[in-house]
C-alpha cells in the first residue's frame, strides 16, 4: 500500500502542477495580449516607439498583475486537475484500492505550499525588478520631450520647503521607487510665498543635498523660456525618505520589506502597508494550499451523481467571496483599523478550514 500510495502522490502531483502552470501561463499569455494592445495605442503617435520595445514593455509588466491572480490559478488549476481525474474514474480506482481522499489531496497541499514558496522567494522579487525595468522602458518611450510627452492624470507630487523657498514638484512617472522622476513639472516659489518660476525637465534624479534635472525648459514672469541641459536644485530630502514616500509596498521585493519596514518606522513614517505586504507573503504558501482546500471540496464529487456545474460555480463563488474578505481586510490594515498579521491570515483560515469542514462533511460525515 504505501508503494501504491507514493506511486498515486507523485502521479497526483504531477497532474496537479501541470494543471496549475497552465492555468497561470494562459492567464499570463492573455494579460501580455491585453496589456500590449492597450500599450499600442498609447504610443500610436510616438514615432520612435518600435513593437519590440512596447511588447518588452508589457511582458516586464504582467507578472506583478498576475501575481495577484495566483490564488486563481490555483483554485482553477486544481478544480481542473480534479474533474480531469473524476471524469476519467481515475479517483474511483484510487477509492477502490483503499486511498482515502485525504491521501490524494496531500501531494497537491504539498505542491501548492512548495509552489507559494517559490512564489514569495523567487517569483515576487523578479516581477519587482520586472517592474522596475519596465517604469525605465515607459521612461524612455514616453519621456522623449521636456514635460514627459505622455503624461498620467495626477502622478507624483513632493512639497519641499528650505532655505530657498517652496518647490512643488510633479512627476508622471517614478523610477526606482522616487529616486529618479520622469515628466517633470516643478513650480518654485520664494519665502513671502510669491510665484518665481515654472520648470519642465525629461528627468530627475534624487543625488547629496540635491535634485539635478536633465533637460531643463525654465519658465519666468518677466522673460522667455530658457532652455538648459541640467539644473540643481537644492533639497533637504534623503533617498531612504524619498523611497519611503513613492515606493508602494507591491513594488518592493519579499527580501526588502524588512529594511524598508524599519526604515519607514525610524523616519516616522507609517508601516501599515508594508507589514501587510510582508505578511501576506509570509502567507502565500498556506493559502495557496487553501484554495486546494476549497478546490478538491467542489471537484471531488462523482460525475454519474450529477450535479458537477453547481459545485464548480460554487467553487468559483467560494474564491471571489475569499477574494473580497482579503480586500476588506487588506483596506482595514492600511487604515490600521485591523493588525497586519490579523488581516494577511484571516483570508488563509477562512479559506482552510471551509474547505477542511466540507471535505470532512463529504468524506467522513
Amino acid at each position: 500500500m504505501s508503494m501504491i500510495t507514493n506511486t498515486l502522490g507523485r502521479y497526483f502531483a504531477g497532474r496537479f502542477v501541470v494543471s496549475a502552470l497552465g492555468v497561470f501561463a494562459s492567464i499570463f499569455m492573455l494579460l501580455v495580449l491585453v496589456d500590449y494592445i492597450e500599450m499600442v495605442r498609447k504610443t500610436s503617435g510616438l514615432v520612435e516607439a518600435s513593437a519590440i520595445t512596447v511588447a518588452e514593455t508589457s511582458l516586464f509588466r504582467v507578472p506583478q498583475l498576475l501575481e495577484k491572480m495566483m490564488p486563481f490559478c490555483i483554485l482553477i488549476g486544481a478544480m481542473t486537475c480534479y474533474l480531469a481525474l473524476s471524469r476519467r474514474l481515475e479517483l474511483v480506482v484510487a477509492r477502490a484500492a483503499g486511498v482515502s481522499a485525504w491521501q490524494f489531496i496531500a501531494p497537491a497541499l504539498a505542491s501548492a505550499i512548495v509552489l507559494g514558496i517559490m512564489a514569495t522567494t523567487a517569483y515576487n522579487p523578479m516581477s519587482a525588478n520586472l517592474r522596475e525595468l519596465s517604469k525605465r522602458m515607459e521612461a524612455e518611450l514616453f519621456g522623449s520631450t521636456p514635460g514627459g510627452g505622455v503624461q498620467d492624470a495626477s502622478g507624483f507630487w513632493i512639497n519641499q520647503v528650505n532655505s530657498d523657498g517652496q518647490a512643488i514638484i510633479n512627476a508622471a512617472r517614478s523610477e526606482q521607487q522616487g529616486v529618479r522622476l520622469t515628466g517633470l513639472t516643478v513650480f518654485r516659489f520664494d519665502n513671502d510665498y510669491q510665484f518665481k518660476e515654472r520648470i519642465e525637465a525629461q528627468a530627475a534624479t534624487l543625488e547629496e543635498g540635491r535634485w539635478l534635472f536633465k533637460t531643463v525648459r525654465r519658465y519666468t514672469l518677466d522673460g522667455p523660456p530658457v532652455d538648459q541641459d541640467s539644473f540643481a536644485l537644492n533639497t533637504s530630502l534623503t533617498p531612504a525618505q524619498v523611497r519611503n514616500s513613492f515606493s508602494t509596498p507591491e513594488t518592493v521585493s519579499f527580501w526588502q520589506l524588512p529594511g524598508y519596514i524599519r526604515s519607514s518606522e525610524n523616519s516616522g513614517f507609517a508601516t501599515a502597508g508594508y507589514r501587510l505586504q510582508y505578511h501576506k507573503l509570509l502567507a502565500q504558501p498556506f493559502l495557496l494550499a487553501a484554495m486546494v482546500m476549497l478546490a478538491a471540496a467542489v471537484s471531488l464529487r462523482f460525475f454519474r451523481f450529477g450535479g458537477v456545474q453547481k459545485m464548480v460555480l460554487s467553487g468559483v463563488g467560494a474564491g471571489f467571496l475569499l477574494y473580497v474578505l482579503s480586500k476588506v481586510t487588506e483596506d482595514l490594515s492600511k487604515a490600521e483599523l485591523m493588525h497586519p498579521i490579523a488581516s494577511a491570515w484571516l483570508p488563509v483560515c477562512v479559506g482552510g478550514l471551509t474547505g477542511f469542514l466540507a471535505l470532512l462533511y463529504q468524506e467522513d460525515g
